[in-house]
């Protein structure tokens, strides 16, 4: 009886590792169709506050902190330790394209701004011009219309073209039906 079991204990270790063994096999298969032909899709990564070059120019020395949150939004990092200064780090991945990271770091003199350091901020359309990497490689058709294609639109109004003034809509229902009956 003790054999029997011992056998069918054995016997049903060997097809789990047989088993275990042909899954790894097929996911090696899987991973090599995978890299053949279709590719999953990244996402890009996004961290912190952009700061452009305009929002760094509208600081003025003297302004105090809830003016300076205004136009920079809030920091990314406002330490209890450094409570003079708040660091604003913008980092952006995006996949085929090397990662953009940003630091700028403005300093208080108690409650009023003093100076700030970081890197040359871009402009906020120097920004938006470097996010667009999947161009359109299709030329824009040319909008035109042959006299015939025209002719087939009826021709407007002799009003809407001389610039007269068009009537009044009609004015709407001063009151409504209620939206439930009265009665319950």
């Amino acid at each position: 009886m003790f054999a029997q079991v011992h056998c069918r204990t054995r016997l049903g270790f060997a097809l789990l590792w047989a088993a275990s063994l042909a899954a790894c096999g097929s996911l090696d298969n899987a991973s090599e169709r995978l890299v053949s032909g279709v590719t999953p899709y990244k996402v890009d990564v996004v961290q912190g506050n952009f700061v452009s070059r305009e929002q760094v120019e509208a600081l003025q020395p003297g302004m105090v902190r809830q003016q300076v949150r205004d136009i920079l939004g809030s920091p990314l990092v406002a330490s209890l330790f450094h409570a003079d200064r708040w660091d604003y780090v913008f980092t952006i991945k995006r996949p085929g394209v090397p990662a953009q990271t940003r630091k700028l770091t403005v300093y208080f003199d108690g409650d009023v701004f003093e100076r700030f350091e970081g890197d040359a901020m871009p402009s906020e359309s120097e920004f938006v011009s470097t996010l667009e990497t999947r161009k359109s490689q299709r030329a824009v058709p040319t909008l035109e219309a042959t006299e015939s294609q025209l002719a087939r639109f009826p021709a407007r109004p002799a009003a809407a073209a001389s610039g007269a003034v068009p009537e009044p809509a009609p004015a709407l229902p001063t009151s409504y039906p209620p939206l439930e009956p009265s009665v319950r």
